[in-house]
């Protein structure tokens, strides 16, 4: 059973490791170069004559595949190391991202995109599992909101990049995604490759690795299993793809309004991904979970009441907020839970979840907005929310502390 102790005194800012800075220049090269692809996906598939259902899915085998691999990816984890298996994954994905500029057939372009989702899925659990290895036990939460803010940065500039590099032609943004992703393999490569702390065992880890069975038996990592499925559910889902369709046709505007609504979004999350960071480290994972997802409950609630453009705009930024205040704590308890042990099945568990949120979320509200209406849809989603910060009210912190002096 995992036990809360009491609060350690507060101790001047550590400077983070650098191999913290190398994980979170990978992650920001990926996102920039998945942020330039990623527009051109659709449209490259339709180039085969195919109907929008076919290019749509396209991006569905990519988010199916990485969501069946994810044991795989915990296995490779486990067996090989988190370096390898970052590696791997993301020269996986660069090849068949590169191949698909290549591609002569829709069935290959099908084909090779659900191969990257594999290497995905690779690369994603094991960044979270370094990434949480490497972490100092005082600044888990400035690690994840670090990391955050350079995937939420590379995610921004890269359509920027994708307006210039689309004008090449629809095959160009594979090629750029291609070496994106070769220079962000070969930055994690050089500099973990002497690193004591990324390497198998290393960071004072002294125990065998923590298997999943074991941390099912802990009632927080159960209760934050569920929190990502659910944040996925919201964040990745239903923001992408309901919340658009909502805007489109409830205030029937430019054809802008659903960009600008998603941009408050990511406006309200870049305020605050940084304060969140050191308030989850100075003042705990719960209360910033349970503030975080309580607001988000809050702004998905009253989301479909909104009036104007401007009262959704107002929604979700603070739905924006409220998921910089979840995304360093859900981490962060990640981290505290696995200790400075390893745990590849239990990272690929949580990665898992939060994909799982994402494909189910806009399937399942979308189906409930069809049988009745916006208001239940949403409603359905922010009961959810609100059932997940009952769950972090119900648990202990996950956040070690020590006797006072």
């Amino acid at each position: 059973m995992f036990t809360r102790l009491a609060r350690p005194a507060r101790t001047p800012r550590a400077q983070l490791p650098f191999e913290v800075w190398a994980l979170v220049a990978g992650g920001f090269t990926v996102a920039l170069g998945y942020g330039v692809v990623a527009p051109a996906i659709p449209q490259y598939a339709l180039e085969f004559g195919v109907s929008n259902l076919a290019a749509s899915a396209i991006i569905s085998a990519f988010a199916l595949m990485r969501l069946v691999s994810a044991p795989f990816a915990g296995w490779l984890v486990a067996r090989f190391g988190e370096r390898r298996t970052y590696t791997l994954g993301l020269l996986i994905v660069a090849v068949s991202t590169g191949a698909c500029a290549l591609a002569m057939t829709y069935p290959q372009l099908l084909l090779l995109r659900g191969a990257g989702g594999i290497g995905s899925a690779m690369f994603t659990v094991a960044a979270t599992a370094l990434l949480v290895k490497v972490s100092p036990p005082d600044a888990r939460g400035r690690v994840a909101s670090l990391n955050a803010a350079g995937f939420l940065s590379g995610m921004l500039l890269g359509p920027v990049f994708g307006a210039l590099v689309a004008g090449f032609g629809l095959r160009a943004p594979f090629v750029f995604y291609f070496l994106t992703l070769v220079l962000a393999a070969i930055v994690v490569w050089s500099a973990l490759r002497r690193s004591v702390l990324a390497s198998p065992g290393g960071g004072g880890a002294t125990k065998e690795p923590m298997g999943f069975g074991e941390a099912w038996r802990i009632p927080q990592y159960r209760v934050l299993l569920g929190s990502v499925l659910i944040f996925g559910w919201t964040s990745f889902g239903v923001r992408i793809s309901i919340v658009p369709l909502f805007v489109a046709l409830s205030f029937r505007g430019a054809p802008s309004d659903a960009a600008w609504v998603l941009a408050a979004y990511a406006a309200g999350n870049a305020l605050l991904i940084f304060p969140a960071g050191r308030w989850t480290d100075s003042l705990g994972r719960k209360p910033m979970l349970v503030t975080g997802m309580a607001i988000l409950t809050i702004a998905y609630l009253v989301f479909p009441a909104s009036p104007a453009l401007w009262a959704a705009l107002v929604c979700m930024f603070m739905a924006g907020a409220g998921s910089a205040l979840v995304n360093p704590g859900q981490q962060a308890a990640l981290a505290d839970l696995l200790g400075q042990r390893s745990g590849g099945k239990v990272v690929a568990a949580y990665s898992m979840m939060a994909d799982l949120g994402g494909v189910l979320g806009p399937l399942a509200v979308g189906a409930i907005v069809d049988l009745a209406g916006f208001g239940w849809g949403f409603g359905v989603t922010a009961a959810l929310l609100a059932a997940v910060t009952l769950a972090w009210v119900a648990v202990p912190d996950t956040q070690q502390r020590q006797p006072r002096d």
